[in-house]
């Protein structure tokens, strides 16, 4: 009898569950979904509302628990609280989901995603591929690379 046990061993040491749920939860945070098996997605689901409660407060403290919970990853602290913090703001809790699918094959094992509830849109800047050039006259194509160099020796004209 499991009486007044607490938590989900998933078949590892401390440190290997620890490390495990920190991984997911990483992938979580970078990816927006993630499929593994329903006993992960369980294991994580409650910790990453608790992550997201915490983090809504955006103080110093918060800031600092979450970065070591996700294991001093800046990057992805900092993508959590730039990207997805602000999209839960009217949002007081369940801010993932959990999705059932079908068992996988191999060894029948129940399979599950999680991913956010409200999805945060990235907006990026696409250069336009198309720019006249204003000497000329002319459409010319550019790249990434050329565009940046060809802004940087506007800008060094300009300061002549």
């Amino acid at each position: 009898m499991r009486k007044k046990v607490f938590g989900r061993r998933l078949s590892r040491s401390r440190k290997g569950r620890r490390a495990l749920i920190r991984s997911l939860i990483k992938a979580l945070i970078v990816n927006g979904k993630i499929t593994t098996t329903k006993a992960k997605v369980k294991a994580i689901q409650g910790q990453v509302e608790k992550l997201v409660t915490l983090a809504k407060k955006n103080n110093l403290s918060s800031r600092r628990s979450v970065l070591a919970f996700l294991g001093n990853d800046r990057k992805t602290t900092d993508h959590f609280f730039l990207k997805l913090v602000p999209v839960f703001k009217d949002r007081n809790s369940g801010f993932s989901r959990l999705i059932l699918l079908p068992r996988r094959k191999g060894d029948n094992a129940e399979m599950a995603t999680i991913e956010w509830i409200d999805k945060y849109v990235e907006v990026a800047k696409k250069a336009k591929s198309d720019k006249k050039d204003s000497k000329k006259g002319k459409v010319k194509k550019e790249d990434k690379k050329t565009r940046k160099i060809v802004i940087k020796k506007e800008t060094k004209a300009k300061k002549k």
